[in-house]
Protein backbone atom coordinates (compact mmCIF):
# COMPACT_ATOMS: atom_id res chain seq x y z
CA UNK A 1 0.00 0.00 0.00
CA UNK A 2 1.26 3.47 -0.87
CA UNK A 3 2.10 5.58 2.16
CA UNK A 4 2.66 9.03 0.61
CA UNK A 5 1.31 10.97 -2.34
CA UNK A 6 4.62 10.39 -4.12
CA UNK A 7 4.38 6.63 -3.46
CA UNK A 8 0.87 6.62 -4.97
CA UNK A 9 2.08 8.56 -8.01
CA UNK A 10 5.02 6.24 -8.62
CA UNK A 11 2.78 3.20 -8.12
CA UNK A 12 0.54 4.44 -10.94
CA UNK A 13 3.44 3.80 -13.35
CA UNK A 14 3.94 0.31 -11.90
CA UNK A 15 0.28 -0.37 -12.79
CA UNK A 16 0.95 0.78 -16.38
CA UNK A 17 4.03 -1.48 -16.57
CA UNK A 18 2.40 -4.57 -15.09
CA UNK A 19 -1.39 -4.36 -15.34
CA UNK A 20 -1.63 -5.17 -11.62
CA UNK A 21 -5.35 -4.72 -10.90
CA UNK A 22 -4.94 -4.97 -7.12
CA UNK A 23 -2.33 -2.21 -7.14
CA UNK A 24 -4.58 -0.11 -9.39
CA UNK A 25 -7.45 -0.47 -6.92
CA UNK A 26 -5.09 0.50 -4.10
CA UNK A 27 -3.61 3.68 -5.62
CA UNK A 28 -6.16 4.97 -8.17
CA UNK A 29 -9.29 6.78 -6.98
CA UNK A 30 -12.72 6.03 -8.40
CA UNK A 31 -12.92 9.62 -9.69
CA UNK A 32 -9.62 9.31 -11.60
CA UNK A 33 -9.56 11.30 -14.85
CA UNK A 34 -6.82 10.98 -17.47
CA UNK A 35 -6.61 14.13 -19.57
CA UNK A 36 -4.17 12.34 -21.88
CA UNK A 37 -6.58 9.56 -22.90
CA UNK A 38 -7.54 11.39 -26.11
CA UNK A 39 -5.03 9.37 -28.17
CA UNK A 40 -5.83 6.05 -26.52
CA UNK A 41 -8.63 3.49 -26.99
CA UNK A 42 -11.98 4.56 -25.55
CA UNK A 43 -11.64 2.38 -22.45
CA UNK A 44 -8.61 4.43 -21.37
CA UNK A 45 -10.95 7.38 -20.74
CA UNK A 46 -12.99 5.42 -18.20
CA UNK A 47 -12.85 6.89 -14.70
CA UNK A 48 -11.05 5.12 -11.88
CA UNK A 49 -8.69 2.17 -11.97
CA UNK A 50 -10.41 0.76 -15.09
CA UNK A 51 -9.07 3.58 -17.26
CA UNK A 52 -5.54 3.13 -15.94
CA UNK A 53 -5.65 -0.61 -16.57
CA UNK A 54 -6.92 0.03 -20.12
CA UNK A 55 -4.14 2.57 -20.76
CA UNK A 56 -1.51 0.11 -19.57
CA UNK A 57 -2.88 -2.70 -21.75
CA UNK A 58 -2.85 -0.34 -24.76
CA UNK A 59 0.80 0.63 -24.19
CA UNK A 60 1.97 -2.90 -23.38
CA UNK A 61 0.31 -4.19 -26.57
CA UNK A 62 2.73 -2.02 -28.55
CA UNK A 63 5.83 -2.00 -26.33
CA UNK A 64 7.46 -5.06 -24.77
CA UNK A 65 9.41 -4.56 -21.56
CA UNK A 66 7.54 -1.30 -20.95
CA UNK A 67 9.12 0.60 -18.10
CA UNK A 68 9.06 4.07 -16.60
CA UNK A 69 12.29 4.79 -14.70
CA UNK A 70 11.73 7.75 -12.41
CA UNK A 71 14.20 10.63 -12.80
CA UNK A 72 12.74 12.92 -10.15
CA UNK A 73 9.63 13.94 -8.26
CA UNK A 74 8.26 17.07 -6.67
CA UNK A 75 5.21 17.73 -4.52
CA UNK A 76 2.86 20.70 -4.26
CA UNK A 77 1.12 19.79 -1.03
CA UNK A 78 -1.19 22.81 -1.15
CA UNK A 79 -2.64 21.73 -4.53
CA UNK A 80 -2.32 18.00 -3.86
CA UNK A 81 -0.13 17.48 -6.90
CA UNK A 82 2.86 15.27 -7.52
CA UNK A 83 5.19 16.02 -10.43
CA UNK A 84 7.01 13.02 -11.87
CA UNK A 85 9.83 13.27 -14.40
CA UNK A 86 10.55 9.92 -15.99
CA UNK A 87 11.62 8.06 -19.10
CA UNK A 88 9.35 5.79 -21.10
CA UNK A 89 11.28 2.80 -22.40
CA UNK A 90 10.46 -0.40 -24.26
CA UNK A 91 10.72 -2.24 -27.57
CA UNK A 92 8.11 -1.63 -30.28
CA UNK A 93 6.83 -5.18 -30.95
CA UNK A 94 3.11 -4.64 -31.67
CA UNK A 95 1.09 -2.06 -33.58
CA UNK A 96 1.16 1.32 -31.86
CA UNK A 97 -2.36 2.51 -32.51
CA UNK A 98 -3.24 6.16 -31.99
CA UNK A 99 -6.81 7.38 -31.80
CA UNK A 100 -8.49 10.76 -32.25
CA UNK A 101 -11.97 11.39 -30.93
CA UNK A 102 -12.38 7.66 -30.31
CA UNK A 103 -11.57 6.70 -33.89
CA UNK A 104 -8.46 5.28 -35.51
CA UNK A 105 -5.97 8.00 -36.35
CA UNK A 106 -2.84 6.01 -37.18
CA UNK A 107 -1.39 2.56 -36.60
CA UNK A 108 2.38 2.28 -36.61
CA UNK A 109 3.36 -1.29 -37.56
CA UNK A 110 5.90 -2.95 -35.24
CA UNK A 111 9.45 -1.82 -35.96
CA UNK A 112 11.39 -3.77 -33.34
CA UNK A 113 13.02 -0.48 -32.36
CA UNK A 114 13.73 0.65 -28.81
CA UNK A 115 12.07 3.77 -27.45
CA UNK A 116 13.57 5.86 -24.67
CA UNK A 117 12.32 9.41 -24.12
CA UNK A 118 11.39 11.80 -21.32
CA UNK A 119 8.00 12.75 -19.97
CA UNK A 120 6.71 14.91 -17.14
CA UNK A 121 3.47 13.88 -15.44
CA UNK A 122 1.32 15.96 -13.12
CA UNK A 123 -0.78 13.76 -10.86
CA UNK A 124 -3.47 14.98 -8.50
CA UNK A 125 -3.58 12.90 -5.33
CA UNK A 126 -6.41 13.00 -2.79
CA UNK A 127 -6.57 10.81 0.32
CA UNK A 128 -3.65 8.71 -0.91
CA UNK A 129 -5.19 7.96 -4.31
CA UNK A 130 -4.38 9.36 -7.73
CA UNK A 131 -7.47 11.12 -9.11
CA UNK A 132 -6.04 13.16 -11.98
CA UNK A 133 -3.38 12.85 -14.65
CA UNK A 134 -1.93 15.17 -17.25
CA UNK A 135 1.43 15.03 -18.98
CA UNK A 136 3.99 16.76 -21.11
CA UNK A 137 5.53 14.12 -23.35
CA UNK A 138 8.22 14.28 -26.00
CA UNK A 139 6.17 12.36 -28.57
CA UNK A 140 8.20 13.77 -31.46
CA UNK A 141 11.31 12.03 -30.10
CA UNK A 142 9.36 8.77 -29.69
CA UNK A 143 8.01 8.96 -33.25
CA UNK A 144 11.52 9.74 -34.47
CA UNK A 145 12.84 6.66 -32.68
CA UNK A 146 10.15 4.61 -34.45
CA UNK A 147 11.13 6.12 -37.82
CA UNK A 148 7.75 7.79 -38.28
CA UNK A 149 8.83 11.42 -37.93
CA UNK A 150 10.33 12.57 -40.12
CA UNK A 151 8.96 9.69 -42.18
CA UNK A 152 11.55 7.21 -43.37
CA UNK A 153 10.65 5.70 -46.74
CA UNK A 154 10.43 2.11 -45.46
CA UNK A 155 8.21 3.07 -42.53
CA UNK A 156 6.04 5.35 -44.70
CA UNK A 157 5.54 2.44 -47.10
CA UNK A 158 4.53 0.10 -44.26
CA UNK A 159 2.09 2.69 -42.88
CA UNK A 160 0.50 3.04 -46.32
CA UNK A 161 0.33 -0.73 -46.83
CA UNK A 162 -1.33 -1.21 -43.44
CA UNK A 163 -3.92 1.44 -44.31
CA UNK A 164 -4.62 0.03 -47.78
CA UNK A 165 -5.00 -3.56 -46.56
CA UNK A 166 -7.10 -2.69 -43.49
CA UNK A 167 -4.48 -3.99 -41.07
CA UNK A 168 -4.63 -0.62 -39.30
CA UNK A 169 -8.38 -1.03 -38.63
CA UNK A 170 -7.93 -4.62 -37.48
CA UNK A 171 -5.09 -3.54 -35.17
CA UNK A 172 -7.25 -0.73 -33.76
CA UNK A 173 -10.07 -3.18 -33.09
CA UNK A 174 -7.74 -5.67 -31.39
CA UNK A 175 -6.08 -3.00 -29.25
CA UNK A 176 -9.45 -1.54 -28.28
CA UNK A 177 -10.70 -5.01 -27.31
CA UNK A 178 -7.59 -5.68 -25.18
CA UNK A 179 -7.95 -2.31 -23.44
CA UNK A 180 -11.65 -2.97 -22.74
CA UNK A 181 -10.83 -6.43 -21.37
CA UNK A 182 -8.19 -4.96 -19.05
CA UNK A 183 -10.65 -2.31 -17.87
CA UNK A 184 -13.22 -4.95 -16.95
CA UNK A 185 -10.87 -6.90 -14.65
CA UNK A 186 -12.05 -5.07 -11.53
Amino acid sequence: MATTATDSAISLFKVLETGDAALAADVVGEAFHNREAVNAPGAAALPGPAGVLASGAWMRSAFADLRFPILGTGVDEEQGRVFVRLRMQGRHVGPFVLFRDGKLDKAVPPTGREIDFEQIHVLTVRNGKVVGHEAVRDDVTMLGQLGVFPPRPAVAGRLAAWKLTGRDRRAAAAVSEAASAAASVL
